[in-house]
């Protein structure tokens, strides 16, 4: 599923006007729906009123498990916690002396209720958010009936006949008892929500939110805090629905379990998937439709078959397998794709935006030690990928590693990088050990990397993949995105993705997706990515794999330059020639070990080389 906005910076003029007004037209359903609710019988007000209810809690999943790829089944349930929270205090019956205060005003109960779903969403999500694979939304489904049977069980909550007789919400003078009233928080709310939503998405945090979904291990690499992103996301995801349920007790002034079940946070999910799991706007439509074809099949499906019966659910069953098949990225993905075939491709990008420069590390003295590593063993069980390996990498000095596959280049990589950890042996950077480092720790440290298997996210665009590299150079977080009062950081943080992708020869595709790009470009993306994060170490994971000659010789005049300015550059590489001409030294891996280490065209002479890897008419 893929994430839903980009974050450009520069784009062709359509485009520009289009990014301008989207906010806004992100207003426009609702502005609509609070000017037709006076004209409006009773009952379609109230549908509609059902449908920005859903939107809001299906907005959501879609933040959680569109944008950061995490399925969840308990949507409902954070829903329940807002209504019943809201209910059980405004009624007052039962309420503690400590709570006295907050008793009989339903405004009081809201930020109540968000702090309990906060509170209660945290231990959750750091319960939950560790699983992986299909344990997470199995997780979800046991915490998601624990609270819908509690919201049945506990007393003073009403059992299963829930909490009834709550008063009407009340603005002032104002009260807010019929439909047309309610619409009125209801889609206020929606529209801010959205609007918020597609700000912080349009962000260094958006940017992070999206690296979870399909990138983790990537995102750690640049510096992302994964876990601390996922519980954001998390406890987001049941803010919104906890706001929800609070507007659904006031609108409805009475709760009861029935609506918060695992099977209403299932319809949640079908929501979204429906309307376009991956798109904000598929909140929107898929609720709309939800809820609509459900009240339409309610009445006419029994009238059809002669008898009564919950014979929507198996409509909606069909109807999910068949999007699955002919939609996968639901109705609104399939309304975009439709409008952007129309659309020129590869619109051309415009000039450096005006921002000042990030400020830059300092870097370590020409032809001092930044790492080093003594002894260095990884076993996986009776297998030994690497073997008492050493090597000295010093700034100002391109290092080759290169062997036959299966030599143990990339298990060496994983553990100079810290995505892995040693079964024996040290690494030290800058003069520090970091054996037990996090990549996160590592990438803040200075050292930053590209993988032998391209790690990119194809849905965003190439801009936005280079700026992920720059994160731990801005300190944005998610209330400042949400309101927009990151635009000057998040101008330098692009401005210094788009000079990284000049320096790569991108710079004119900044503005397509990065997975319409070829192998060879996608490998130089990675690299632009990494050099965002202004390393003093670059590790480079076979980079000229893909790429044609002129693209070599490019390579190799930027590595030639990075080395000028000091950077230390270690690669892997099978491309001989590219390799010989380029590095200071060649350190050569066979079947873990490494056998010999020194200048190419001594080794290029060596025996063992000779024998092992490179060819005796070498």
């Amino acid at each position: 599923m893929s994430a839903v906005l980009s974050s450009p910076v520069t784009r062709a003029p359509w485009r520009q006007r289009l990014r301008a007004r989207s906010a806004l037209w992100l207003l426009l359903p609702m502005a609509a729906v609070l000017l037709a609710t006076p004209w409006l019988p009773a009952f379609q007000v109230t549908l509609l009123n059902h449908v920005g209810l859903a939107a809001m809690s299906t907005l959501g999943l879609v933040l959680l498990t569109g944008v950061c790829g995490m399925t969840s089944f308990g949507q409902a349930a954070f829903l329940g916690l807002g209504a019943y929270t809201a209910a059980w205090l405004t009624a007052g019956s039962g309420v503690p002396a400590a709570l006295a205060p907050l008793a009989g005003s339903p405004w009081l109960a809201l930020p109540a209720a968000l702090l309990l779903t906060l509170a209660i969403a945290g231990v959750l999500g750091l319960l939950t958010l560790r699983l992986s694979g299909h344990y997470l939304p199995l997780g979800t489904i046991c915490w998601a009936l624990a609270l819908y049977y509690l919201f049945g069980t506990l007393e003073p909550l009403g059992g299963h006949t829930g909490i009834t007789g709550l008063p009407a919400l009340r603005i002032g003078g104002w009260t807010l008892d019929q439909p047309q009233e309610m619409a009125v928080p209801i889609w206020a709310a929606l529209g801010l929500a959205l609007v918020l939503a597609h700000h912080l998405l349009d962000s260094r945090t958006g940017r992070a939110l999206r690296a979870l979904n399909g990138g983790q291990a990537m995102a750690e690499s640049m510096g992302v805090p994964v876990l601390q992103v996922k519980l954001t996301a998390f406890v987001l995801s049941a803010l919104l629905a906890c706001t929800s349920g609070w507007l659904y007790a006031m609108e409805q002034r009475f709760v009861s379990p029935a609506p918060f079940s695992l099977g209403a946070g299932i319809d949640v999910l079908f929501m979204a998937l429906l309307g376009g799991v991956g798109h904000l706007w598929g909140a929107l439509a898929g609720a709309t439709l939800v809820t609509l074809a459900r009240d339409f099949l309610q009445d006419w499906l029994p009238r059809l078959l002669g008898q009564g019966g919950n014979y929507e659910a198996i409509v909606f069953g069909l109807l999910i397998i068949v999007l699955m098949h002919k939609a996968p990225e639901g109705l609104w993905g399939r309304l975009r794709q439709h409008r952007a075939s129309g659309a020129a491709d590869g619109a051309a990008a415009g000039p450096v935006p005006s921002a000042p420069p990030l400020p830059r590390r300092a870097m370590p003295a020409r032809g001092s030690l930044v790492l080093q590593v003594r002894g260095l063993t990884r076993r996986f069980g009776g297998l030994v990928a690497n073997r008492d390996v050493d090597l000295e990498v010093r700034a100002g000095e391109i290092l080759a590693v290169i062997g036959p596959n299966g030599a143990g280049k990339s298990t060496l990589f994983n553990q100079l990088s810290c995505v892995d950890r040693p079964t024996a042996g040290e690494v030290r950077f800058l003069g520090r050990s970091v054996v037990g480092w996090s990549p996160r720790r590592l990438a803040e440290a200075g050292l930053s990397r590209t993988f032998q298997h391209v790690k990119l996210l194809p849905g965003m665009s190439v801009l936005d993949n280079v700026a992920l590299g720059a994160h731990l150079r801005g300190s944005a977080g998610l209330l400042r995105s949400a309101l927009r009062l990151d635009r000057a950081e998040e101008a330098r943080l692009l401005a210094e993705a788009r000079r990284q992708l000049d320096r790569v020869g991108l710079g004119a595709l900044a503005q397509q997706e990065a997975g319409s790009l070829a192998l060879g470009q996608q490998r130089l993306l990675e690299i632009a990515r990494a050099l965002c994060a202004d390393p003093s170490v670059l590790l480079l994971d076979e980079p000229a794999a893909g790429l044609r000659l002129q693209e070599k010789q490019a390579l190799a005049e930027l590595l030639n330059r990075l080395r000028g300015e000091g950077l230390a550059v270690v690669l892997v590489e099978h491309d001989m020639d590219f390799v010989m001409s380029l590095v200071d030294r060649v350190a050569v891996m066979v079947f873990g070990e490494k056998i010999v280490e020194g200048p190419p065209a001594e080794v290029q002479r060596h025996p063992k080389v000779l024998e092992a890897y490179l060819g005796a008419e070498l």
